[in-house]
């Protein structure tokens, strides 16, 4: 726990076997009271490994289900565990678990709703291996993004989260794509209930192990990326509405 509240870290799995026990073994279990790993049908021992290590909440997927649909699994899990504070990890330890307590002391402080670990501030995107390519394509979604939305995050892509109780209780994340755009889709959905984001500076890796999408889910995603802004912008300006954006009854 950190300040009264209850930490709980979920990873979205996906052929982590070489990776989990490195990234598992930096989290910082003094403030954290749970991990969920939620393995979307790998065909390594993503989950057997899991359990060996010491994750008490493992839950593995009879089929896949894609990064979107792994992550609503792992959002219920976080619920139904009665986290105040819930944290997405990937297990490819492409990102650090070190960043675990400053990112959950700025929701249990209640200065923010939701903390977003950004590769862009600063120099980690580049120095830790990303492609150009992506990182081009980044800062141009994101300049795009920060139009259509009105707002000024220095990145709208990283796979490491936090979220409070409250947002998980509010925005409708089960009605979000099963895709990779499921990622950018919440963020639109936190800032359409109302709720603030903050940034911290997070180091990152490219490596073989670590996941990554190819240029061409790259680029479906980055399309989808638009349209859920542009859907956005349209329903912040009475144009239109869409379900993402309902708030749970």
């Amino acid at each position: 726990m950190i300040k009264g509240k209850k930490v709980v870290v979920v990873m979205p799995a996906y052929n982590a076997e070489l990776t989990l026990k490195t990234t598992y073994d930096e989290i910082p279990f003094d403030i954290v009271d749970d991990v969920v790993l939620v393995d979307d049908k790998s065909s390594d021992r993503t989950s057997e490994l899991a359990k060996e290590i010491g994750i008490k909440h493992v839950i593995t997927h009879e089929k896949n289900t894609g990064y979107g649909g792994n992550q609503k699994s792992c959002y219920r899990k976080a619920l139904e565990l009665d986290a105040d504070i819930t944290i997405m990890v990937h297990p490819d330890y492409q990102y650090t678990p070190l960043l675990i307590p400053a990112m959950a002391d700025m929701i249990a402080s209640g200065l923010y709703d939701s903390v977003l670990a950004s590769r862009i501030l600063g120099k980690g995107a580049l120095r830790g291996g990303m492609p150009m390519y992506k990182y081009v394509a980044n800062r141009f979604l994101t300049l795009t993004q920060n139009i259509l939305i009105g707002q000024k995050l220095s990145e709208y892509h990283t796979g490491y989260r936090a979220f409070s109780k409250s947002i998980l209780e509010t925005i409708d994340f089960e009605a979000n794509s099963d895709d990779f755009v499921f990622d950018n889709q919440m963020i639109c959905q936190i800032f359409h209930a109302g709720f603030d984001i903050a940034e911290v500076t997070c180091p990152t890796k490219y490596f073989e192990e670590a996941s990554s999408i190819n240029f061409s889910r790259s680029t479906t995603y980055g399309l989808g990326v638009l349209k859920t802004s542009v859907q956005y912008w349209a329903s912040k300006k009475g144009l239109g509405s869409n379900k993402i954006f309902r708030v749970k009854k």
